[in-house]
Order: structure tokens, then C-alpha cells, then sequence
């Protein structure tokens, strides 16, 4: 409860940072869309430069004191902005600078924050837990994102990133009373270590692992297209009236989306398996995003955006806890760390391919180009997997 509470709490702030930050080279800075998704690669630049990496060195450590490190180490990084604006000092090169510091250290926090449940909840409850999980992200997108909105048309985006600077202290400290059911155990300490054969027991549990590759492949190509419409989105809908309002209403039916889809993951699972049940979300996705380019600036075309988000929000809730709890099932414990920091790290590297790619598409060929090229990427992941043999896999006895 500790933990999740603690995950809750910095979720929640991070609604304040995920619209801030865009908003800040938006409309402070005045960023072209493909200086936009350059800000948003360089989130992700450091998963695959130093992913691999992390992983081992999560498998090699308690992850605890890795969560409890890497919290306070980002309130302090996110703390940089609001200083800088303070001093006038607020640059696009500063914040694209953050933002590659704070991805680096939220490779670690993610890497043991994946492997860190299964020390926490037995493993025929960890589709549940990672249901909770999903959920409480889920709440703090649909409610915090909307009010992120709000509170940065009052005090200012700068100011916002604070909040979520303290948030990560607010976590941090949780996470210092949480104890595990089972004590930590850093492996591989009296082992002499082997760094190249020890990332490649990784990249071979990930891709050569005929359980795992198809849907690793597939993910790939989802996360470039959605890299790809996240850029683009967020320069379509802040071109509107009142356009951080309406980004913060619809990114929140995301997040409601993402409450009833975690809340009913557990039965979903049970009724149609890991297989179906994965390739049904994946094929969800272009479907909501169908809705992007045929909305506009008018109440019906802000409300066509807010049900293509809720259905975007549906599928993430749905997958998300199943695909988590299938991965961590069928890993041994001492590749969590490399399976968690490889699948997450490669994913993200193709956000960095996305996410620039749909700036240049946007300014050059225009945003409804951009949006289409987007859908089309989703839509061969999603019959990629459902031709693959995953649609047959299923979570261990």
C-alpha cells in the first residue's frame, strides 16, 4: 500500500511536468513542431544509450534504495526550471538539457520500480497489483491533467514543475518505509562480473524468446507511432483557442479511459487470454486516433478528440497490467532488471525516432499528413501481432 501510495503521489505530479514542459517550448519559447519533437525524444534519448547498462546494474542491487535515490535526484533536476524562470534564464536548450537528465535518471527508477512488485505481492496476484498500479496512474492523469491545466493558466508552468519536484520528495520518503515481504537480495555480488554476456542474456530472454519476441517487435512499431501522434497532437490541439484548456480536458478522458480499462483488466484477462486479449488493444489504438485528423476547433471537434482518447485510454488500461504481469511471470527473478531496462529502453529509443519524425512530417507536409502517417504505422503493428503466434500465449500455471 506504501508503494503504491508512493507511485500514486509522483504519477500525480508528473501531470503538472508532462503539460508544462510542452506548453513552456510551445508557447513561452515559441518552438517550431519539430523543435517540439526533438524536446520529446530527448526524454527518451537516454533509454536506449544507457538502458541496456541499467539494467544490469539493476539485477546487480537492491532496487529500494535505486527508487528512493532516483526520486530525490529528479525533484532536484525539475527543480532547475522554476529557478531558471525566476532568474529569466528559461532557454529551449536548458529545457531540452533537463529533460535529458531527468530521462537518465528515470531509467533507473523504472527499471527496479518494474522488478520491485514481485518482492511486494505473490505472483498469482501480480496482474492484480499491476491493475492498482495502472489505475493510480490512470486517476492521476484523468484528474490531474485537466487541473495541470488549470493551475498553469493561474500560477504559470514553471511554477507547476515545482509541484512536481515535490512530489518526487513526497514519494521518495514513502518509499523509505515500504518493506518488502521478502528481503531484497542484490545478486551476483560474490560473482565476478561479465558485462557484455550479462546484456545479452537480456536482449536474448527479450527477442530470441518465442514468447516474448513477437509482442517485443510489434511494441516497437507502436511505440513509433505513437511517438509520432503524441508530437503532432500536441501542436494540433495547442494551434486551438484556449488550446492548453482543451489539451489538458482531452489528455484527461485518456486517463479516465485508463481507470476503466486497468479496473476491468483482471476479468479481461481471465475472459479472453494474454494472446487475444493483447492484440484487441493493439488494434484499439489507430481506431482512437482515427478520430485526430477528423476533429477541429469547435465543440463537436473537441468532443470527436475526447472519445478517441477515452478508447486510447481504454486500451492502455486493459493491456498495460496484463502484458506487465505475462513478462514478469515468465521471467526468472535474475533477469527482471534486464528484461524491464531492455524492453523499456528499446521501446523508448523508438520514441525518439517517433516523436522527430512527426515534427518534420508536421512542418513539412502538414499536420493531417502527419496524423494519417501515424494511424498507418499503428495499424500494421496491430496486424502484425494478430498474424504472429502471441495470439496463442497465455500467463503460466
Amino acid at each position: 500500500m506504501r508503494f503504491w501510495t508512493a507511485d500514486a503521489v509522483s504519477m500525480a505530479g508528473s501531470a503538472f511536468t508532462a503539460l508544462a514542459v510542452p506548453i513552456i517550448a510551445k508557447l513561452t519559447l515559441h518552438v517550431s513542431t519539430t523543435e517540439l519533437g526533438i524536446l520529446r525524444a530527448a526524454a527518451w534519448l537516454p533509454y536506449p544509450l544507457l538502458g541496456l547498462l541499467v539494467g544490469v546494474y539493476v539485477d546487480r542491487h537492491r532496487r529500494r534504495p535505486l527508487l528512493i535515490g532516483s526520486d530525490f535526484a529528479r525533484a532536484a533536476v525539475l527543480g532547475i526550471l522554476p529557478l531558471a524562470a525566476a532568474l529569466d534564464a528559461l532557454t529551449y536548450p536548458l529545457l531540452v538539457c533537463v529533460t535529458l537528465a531527468f530521462g537518465s535518471l528515470s531509467i533507473v527508477y523504472d527499471a527496479a520500480h518494474q522488478s520491485f512488485p514481485p518482492v511486494l505481492v505473490p505472483k498469482p496476484l501480480l496482474t492484480a497489483a499491476y491493475a492498482r498500479l495502472e489505475q493510480s496512474a490512470a486517476v492521476a492523469q484523468s484528474a490531474g491533467t485537466p487541473l495541470a491545466g488549470v493551475i498553469i493558466g493561474i500560477i504559470g508552468a514553471p511554477l507547476a514543475i515545482l509541484l512536481d519536484a515535490i512530489s518526487y520528495l513526497v514519494s521518495a520518503v514513502l518509499l523509505s518505509t515500504v518493506r518488502p515481504l521478502e528481503p531484497e537480495v542484490a545478486l551476483g555480488k560474490d560473482q565476478p562480473r561479465h558485462l557484455r554476456r550479462e546484456i545479452r542474456e537480456g536482449l536474448n530472454w527479450v527477442y530470441r524468446n518465442p514468447a516474448f519476441g513477437p509482442v517485443t517487435l510489434t511494441s516497437h512499431l507502436w511505440f513509433i507511432g505513437q511517438g509520432l501522434l503524441t508530437t503532432v497532437y500536441l501542436a494540433y490541439v495547442l494551434g486551438f483557442d484556449h488550446g492548453a484548456v482543451v489539451l489538458g480536458i482531452t489528455l484527461g478522458f485518456t486517463g479516465i479511459g485508463s481507470v476503466l480499462g486497468a479496473g476491468a483488466s483482471s476479468w479481461y484477462g481471465r475472459r479472453f487470454g494474454v494472446g487475444p486479449g493483447i492484440i484487441v488493444c493493439r488494434w484499439l489504438s489507430p481506431l482512437a486516433y482515427l478520430t485526430v485528423p477528423l476533429a477541429g476547433d469547435s465543440l463537436g471537434g473537441i468532443a470527436l478528440l475526447c472519445a478517441g482518447q477515452l478508447l486510447f485510454g481504454i486500451s492502455l488500461g486493459l493491456d498495460g497490467p496484463i502484458e506487465m504481469a505475462y513478462r514478469q511471470s515468465i521471467t526468472p527473478s535474475g533477469l527482471l532488471g534486464r528484461m524491464n531496462a531492455t524492453t523499456r529502453s528499446l521501446n523508448r529509443a523508438m520514441i525518439v525516432i517517433g516523436a522527430p519524425l512527426g515534427g518534420i512530417l508536421a512542418d513539412h507536409y502538414g499536420i493531417h499528413l502527419a496524423l494519417w502517417t501515424g494511424v498507418a504505422i499503428m495499424v500494421v503493428q496491430a496486424l502484425w501481432l494478430n498474424l504472429s503466434r502471441f495470439r496463442h500465449a497465455r500467463l503460466p500455471d
